[in-house]
């Protein structure tokens, strides 16, 4: 489902670093301090690495006492001994920090996926945007984290070039920009060519997508009968060589480039180094510089490459970190299209018997031009068990979701109790409703977490639900009871329930919530007619003192409800009672016999039939 959103806002890099900024200093500000302070400790280390040698030596040229020698050979030692031990406990200890900023920021995205407006969950520009958003917060080296490294790569660079910019601006500017020149060029032209596994990160993805879906497949534990059973381990085999082998001269063709990249490299820092050498030898054979003098300027030249090009890169990485950072943003800061806050506010006790009224409703999913429905109306009075049919397409799921206000109408209104669902605080409003969907969640977690969706559920009142739903026996039976893990990709002692079981539990979930409005889409598909017609035998119970609203394909179970009504081509074709429908002999009660003899005659050759009126 794609929809028509507003325009999503740019981020450029200044204000992507200040949103990751503003993010570690309400939560973790220890990351800042950490930065900074383990960007002076590595400036300050490099500086007493490229001083040493040439002090000692200048010593050693004037004569100096070995006392005087030994003593500064302690100073150095003790400073760099010093200097690199806290290096080593800042390293260890900004970690933590960097996760804690990194996970704030995970949390928030996860937040906005549960709570956010149900069609930005299926609109396909949005869920790209989060896909990408939870890519950039999963792991360590991702940006989220990542940028933090950088950012103290650019500040100690920084600093540094701004030291070693004042030893070699006393020697001459011919240097400072031959160095300058033959860094900038050769960054610039084994960055081009090393950024081409960037520029074909799209050609990458498409290789790994295919290696890793093959891979997820092979392992994939519900498709092993269906391997062994047709034979299919040699076609993986080959299928997954084959795409091995696509990666592989990927890989090829890439570290070709990068040898390119890497002799370019060697050349220019060559001509640099050798002209440098030369210039600073004619100096001190012309008497204008100390041997200790040359040492200095002549490894300072060497870190003032490797500082410029640090800083050169770090900004092309940081550029790479915030475009990934992009995403992120865009998907938190996407405007609700529900008043997912605020809103009139809805007094449950004043609710706890209300009309639902669809008024002229016309829908339409973004993007297309037929609506599934055109100037709908419908009336559902507080208590009545309303059953909807009709034909794959009808609108019957769409018709839930617009009842319980997932959805809201192209046109039209959804009153309740006269009030426009549009003006209501929609998270208020959802309360209202307990629905079973064709499509439901299981939580990572016990039976009890999964029946009551609360961490401190009610063990006496989640067995009544489960006796209610038939299945308290099962759940009785097992070793751990209600503590019973479900989700075998995270509990290795996860039971797996049938889908008819599974359905079970869902209805056991839905009278555990006891909201005022059920609704129930094919809540008996997957159960066998024994089990089925236990389900319908429990009907009145299960919604007694609700509303409901009740979808289904077999049309049977319609006789059950106060009123059926039958969607055709947009509008309400049919409604009555299942015996008033029928003696009407219309559409609805020619799907009806077809269905009945399907099942008479065991189905045979009416498939086509059968299918119509799913």
């Amino acid at each position: 489902m794609k929809m028509h959103n507003k325009v999503i806002r740019k981020y450029g890099m200044g204000s992507n670093v200040w949103f990751m900024i503003e993010a570690a200093a309400r939560n973790v500000p220890s990351v800042l301090y950490l930065v900074a302070a383990q960007a002076l400790t590595a400036v300050g280390i490099s500086l007493l690495e490229l001083f040493v040698t040439p002090v000692l030596l200048g010593k050693i040229e004037i004569h100096a006492a070995l006392s005087e020698l030994l003593i500064l050979i302690g100073c150095f030692t003790a400073g760099l001994m010093l200097l690199r031990a806290l290096d080593a406990y800042i390293d260890l200890n900004t970690l933590p920090g960097r996760i804690e900023v990194r996970i704030g920021i995970l949390t928030k995205i996860v937040k906005k996926s549960a709570v956010c407006s149900y069609p930005l969950i299926e609109d396909s520009e949005c869920q790209n945007r989060l896909a990408k958003a939870r890519e950039v917060v999963q792991s360590n080296n991702a940006a989220a984290e990542a940028i933090w490294k950088t950012l103290y790569e650019i500040l100690k660079n920084g600093i540094a070039f701004a030291i070693y910019l004042v030893l070699l601006k006393n020697v001459n500017l011919f240097l400072i920009t031959i160095t300058l020149i033959t860094t900038i060029a050769g960054y610039l032209v084994t960055n081009y060519i090393s950024g081409w596994e960037y520029r074909h990160r799209e050609e990458k993805a498409t290789i790994l997508k295919k290696l890793y879906y093959v891979q997820g497949k092979s392992q994939d534990r519900y498709l092993a009968k269906d391997v062994r059973i047709f034979g299919m381990e040699n076609w993986l085999k080959e299928l997954l060589n084959g795409h091995l082998r696509l990666f592989e001269d990927f890989c090829k063709k890439r570290e070709k480039k990068y040898l390119l990249a890497d002799v370019i490299d060697v050349i220019l820092a060559f001509l640099r180094n050798g002209i440098a050498y030369g210039y600073l030898i004619t100096l001190t054979l012309r008497g204008e510089l100390s041997a200790s003098s040359f040492l200095l300027l002549f490894t300072a030249v060497g870190g003032f490459t490797e500082w410029v090009r640090g800083i050169l890169s770090s900004f092309s990485t940081l550029h790479k970190q915030c475009l990934d950072i992009s995403p992120i943003r865009e998907y938190l800061d996407q405007e609700e299209i529900f008043r997912m806050e605020g809103g009139e506010s809805i007094d449950h006790e004043e609710t706890s018997s209300f009309d639902i009224e669809l008024k002229n409703v016309t829908f339409r999913y973004p993007g297309t031009d037929k609506p599934i429905f055109e100037k709908l109306n419908l009336t559902i009075p507080w208590g009545e068990k309303l059953a909807v049919v009709g034909q794959n397409g009808a609108g019957k799921t769409t018709l839930i979701k617009l009842i319980c206000g997932l959805y809201d109408p192209t046109e039209g209104e959804v009153l309740v109790n006269g009030i426009n669902v549009k003006e209501l605080n929609r998270r208020e409003y959802y309360r209202l409703f307990a629905a079973v969907f064709q499509e439901f969640s299981i939580l990572a977690g016990s039976v009890l977490l999964n029946v009551s969706q609360t961490e401190a559920g009610d063990r006496q009142r989640a067995l009544e639900c489960l006796e209610k739903a038939g299945i308290a026996d099962k759940i009785r039976s097992l070793p751990q009871g209600l503590d019973t893990h479900m989700d075998k990709s995270v509990f290795n002692d996860a039971t797996e329930f049938s889908g008819g079981e599974m359905q079970r539990l869902m209805l056991a979930r839905l009278l555990y919530r006891n909201s005022p409005v059920i609704l129930l889409d094919e809540p008996t598909a997957a159960l066998d007619a024994i089990a089925e017609s236990d389900i319908y035998n429990r009907y009145q119970e299960l919604t007694a003192g609700h509303t409901s609203v009740y979808i289904s394909h077999r049309l049977a179970s319609t006789r059950f409800c106060d009123r059926i009504i039958l969607l055709e081509n947009g509008v309400i074709a049919e409604e009555g009672t299942h015996e008033k429908l029928l003696a009407e002999e219309g559409r609805y009660a020619q799907l009806f016999k077809l269905q009945s003899k399907y099942y008479q005659e065991g189905g045979e050759g009416d498939e086509q039939n059968m299918e119509e009126i799913r």
